[in-house]
């Protein structure tokens, strides 16, 4: 069994505001991000946030770690209710292919344009929470090397939302087949 997690417990510095609330074509880009994930999985979450369009585990092992916290609490969370792994979105990682669970199907697996986006086997727990205690780098990258993850390199890269501009360039015409 497969555990959707969005990871949504970013500050949206760059954005102003509250951006897993932003909407795109009348939908907030959290719902999107459930919704995209209900299709492909068992159950989903959402991590790093208090409410959702889903349930919600916290971060790992305290707000505000990134999205490795929350990936981290999505992972204790599977191990603890059965899954094998966690597959990863993050709320503004918009654009990614249909087939994506086929693309990452041998975990540990991310998307190299975002790591954020992929697939995770809850036995690599342990291996986050060694790297979230330790002194070393804390990125999605350090991660996915320190467990031997697969860089998948997708046909067109995902969008990414971090500014209103970015938003906005999706909602004026500049919008991908499947946003």
């Amino acid at each position: 069994m497969i555990l959707g997690a969005v990871l949504a417990g970013g500050q949206s510095r760059r954005f102003g505001s509250d951006k897993a609330l932003a909407l795109l074509a009348g939908e907030t880009l959290l719902a999107r991000a459930v919704a995209q994930l209900a299709g492909w999985c068992d159950a989903v979450v959402v991590a790093g946030r208090a409410a959702a369009p889903a349930p919600c585990v916290a971060d790992w092992p305290a707000p505000g770690m990134g999205p490795l916290g929350g990936l981290a609490g999505a992972l204790a969370h599977a191990g603890a209710h059965g899954f094998a792994a966690v597959l990863s979105i993050g709320v503004d990682s918009l654009g990614l292919p249909e087939d994506l669970p086929a693309r990452l199907a041998a975990p540990p697996a991310f998307v190299a344009a975002q790591p954020v986006v992929g697939l995770w086997p809850t036995t690599a727990l342990p291996a986050l929470r060694a790297l979230l205690e330790g002194d070393g780098r804390h990125s999605m990258r350090a991660f996915a090397e320190a467990i031997g993850a697969v860089s998948v390199i997708l046909p067109a890269a995902p969008a990414n939302i971090n500014t209103p501009e970015d938003l906005a360039a999706l909602q004026n015409g500049k919008m991908r087949d499947g946003l």
